[in-house]
């Protein structure tokens, strides 16, 4: 009988969070009837060069002096959200909030949203899957985060049952043809990011809340009459030179670690506002 209640107080427990949820997605502040198009750019750059896939005849270099080319970058942007000059939030509806971002394809690197007019001052979002979409049902999880679709291009852990947040891969002569290192011989590195903080029992947590200040480089006024666009450059560099420094050779495998807690640190550093179109 104790077991039964306590199964209908966290059913309980659960519709009360999702109410709360929906209701901080209409964000009252705000006319949801007149929403206008807006966008986010990512362009991905790696120190002062535009990223180039498979590029190993003039490859990048690391604060370690290691040499390397990047075979993939991928990663989530989601949640997102405009704070306005007057300080109220807007908060874009969840379902339409989830973009997969690919270096290779240079026609994902939009987030396309719709937003209330209004002039904003900051930018906020998430890199990678929050936990509560991380568990819903699958009926809730589709486009880019359905895991068997194919759009989510191997950004999930069947065997873990999550999403992997950042993916990067690539090539350095750095790297060791042992165990250590790559055994296959090809030099290959791997930094799947990825840990939402564990369903039942706790995990490594890997999510990370990027905010950008927009007043320095140009507000987003966002009017019916023209398109808005927020340009940040994603600079892939700081992946490896953050304030969490380290060594492809030393880590030429970084997945679901400890370690990738301390290397994921570096993403926040990443992001960048160039400009803003208005």
């Amino acid at each position: 009988m104790n077991i039964l209640k306590n199964i209908s107080l966290l059913l309980l427990l659960a519709m009360s969070f999702l109410a709360c949820t929906n209701k901080s997605d209409i964000t009252p502040d705000f006319d949801q009837t007149k929403l206008v198009p807006f966008s986010v750019e990512f362009d991905n750059i790696v120190g002062d060069r535009i990223l180039s896939i498979n590029n190993t005849a003039t490859p990048y270099v690391n604060s370690k002096g290691e040499a390397f080319s990047i075979s993939q970058l991928q990663y989530f942007i989601s949640n997102i959200k405009l704070t306005s000059t007057n300080g109220k939030i807007y908060t874009v509806n969840a379902d339409s909030s989830y973009f997969l971002i690919k270096g290779a394809d240079k026609s994902t690197r939009f987030a396309k949203i719709n937003v209330p007019e209004g002039d904003y001052s900051q930018l906020t979002f998430t890199l990678g899957v929050d936990s509560l979409r991380s568990t819903m049902d699958i009926s809730k999880r589709t486009g880019p985060l359905d895991p068997a679709g194919g759009m989510s291009e191997g950004m999930y852990w069947g065997w873990n049952s999550g999403y992997i947040f950042f993916k990067l891969e690539g090539t350095s002569a750095v790297i060791s043809n042992d165990t250590n290192g790559d055994p296959t011989g090809n030099k290959k590195f791997r930094y799947h990011i990825g840990g939402f903080g564990g369903y039942s029992t706790p995990t490594i947590n890997n999510i990370k809340l990027i905010d950008i200040d927009l007043t320095k480089a140009g507000i987003a006024r966002v009017r019916k009459d023209r398109k808005s666009n927020v340009h940040l450059f994603v600079d892939v560099m700081k992946f490896f030179d953050g304030n969490n420094a380290f060594s492809i050779a030393e880590h030429p495998t970084v997945m679901f670690s400890e370690y990738s807690v301390s290397i994921a640190k570096n993403l926040t550093e990443m992001f960048k506002h160039d400009h803003t179109e208005n």
